[in-house]
């Protein structure tokens, strides 16, 4: 878990003792501690200018808010933020909660987060939850313990508890990479279930007659769900006659080892399959290079499709067809939200549907 860096830690004055005082050794009092009137003196303004641009930036111009913060970086000044936090009831941070802190996509949200929250003075806690939704309740209530300003989180789903505690909390909330209809506060994000649905469409536009979808289930990975659930409910309206083909690795890990191992069950429990929709980039990934050492040729032989539009998209040979959503944008919309929420500047709860698109390319 990434915690955000906060003020301080102000150690304990000296216990009472007869022994004497190493009188060469630095003491607290002996040394030089840079004050907040230190920075107002070299920036040439008030101390109350220097408190406001640390604990309230928006409600100071950007040439003294510039001025102040290359004062800070001169003096080498540290805000004791806990402080701070304690008059003004505001921690200036956002926990947010992620599947996993290493995919792409969930980087770039976290990306275009911090961009929009960060010259406000907000810092982030992260965590990440394995696609585990008991790990995501524990986070909740870690993060909630420490104050914070506002929640991000990607998913919908959550264990009673966890919805319980964000509802209670009052703390302002934006679930991501879905749409809900009755969000724990405000949603941005895009309809997994309509997304994959295109995806079923694209490969019956194409002319493939044969199509699987393949993916690690996982229980707490609801996203993933809603796509094999729209696959199994389009197949039998787009291809009338066909049988209903799911590829499950179970509790496998999404990275390419898996893909690679969806890749060998789709072809020995369905050696008919033409299309192969996969549930992540990351497995379609590890499908087309096991098939290139194999020497199955795709698309002509095997016919491929992903979900994300990840960065290693574009670069595979043959590169992906696959689904675009906004991963960055998802991060600076929410962003927005939260500081418009976390400001007073409104109360009202949004719901923002993004969108999605289906990106053609070589493998499908």
């Amino acid at each position: 878990m990434t915690a955000a860096v906060t003020g301080p830690v102000t150690a304990p004055g000296p216990a009472a003792t007869d022994e004497p005082v190493d009188a060469s050794r630095p003491t607290r009092r002996s040394t030089h501690v840079v004050t907040l009137d230190d920075v107002a003196r070299h920036a040439q303004v008030s101390p109350q200018t220097v408190s406001r641009s640390i604990r309230a930036p928006e409600q100071v111009s950007v040439h003294t808010l510039e001025r102040v913060r290359r004062s800070i970086i001169a003096t080498g000044y540290v805000p004791n933020l806990a402080a701070s936090n304690l008059a003004s009831n505001r921690s200036m941070t956002v926990a947010a909660i992620v599947p996993d802190v290493s995919a792409s996509v969930f980087a770039d949200a976290l990306h275009g987060l911090e961009e929009v929250l960060a010259p406000s003075g907000y810092h982030l806690f992260i965590g990440s939850t394995g696609y585990r939704p008991d790990h995501e309740e524990d986070l909740v209530r870690a993060f909630l313990g420490r104050r914070p300003d506002g929640f991000f989180i990607v998913g919908t789903t959550h264990t009673d508890r966890t919805t319980r505690m964000l509802q209670e909390s009052r703390v302002p909330t934006v679930e991501t990479w879905e749409m809900s209809e009755t969000p724990i506060d405000s949603v941005v994000g895009f309809s997994n279930r309509d997304a994959a649905r295109a995806v079923v469409q694209y490969a019956a536009d194409r002319g493939y007659r044969h199509p699987t979808f393949a993916g690690s289930l996982q229980t707490g990975d609801f996203r993933a769900a809603r796509r094999r659930d729209a696959f199994i409910e389009a197949v039998p309206e787009l291809f009338p006659g066909e049988p209903v083909r799911v590829v499950d690795s179970g509790t496998q890990k999404v990275d390419l080892d898996t893909g690679r191992l969806l890749l060998h069950m789709t072809r020995s429990l369905h050696p008919e399959t033409d299309v192969l929709l996969f549930a992540s980039d990351v497995f379609a990934a590890g499908a087309i290079l096991e098939a290139a050492r194999r020497g199955i040729r795709i698309p002509d032989d095997l016919a491929v499709t992903g979900f994300g539009d990840f960065e290693l998209a574009r670069h595979l040979l043959p590169t992906l067809t696959t689904v675009s959503v906004p991963n960055r944008r998802i991060g600076t919309v929410a962003g927005t939200v939260l500081l418009d929420r976390m400001s007073g500047r409104t109360s009202d709860v949004s719901i923002v549907d993004l969108d999605f698109s289906i990106v053609a390319r070589e493998s499908a």
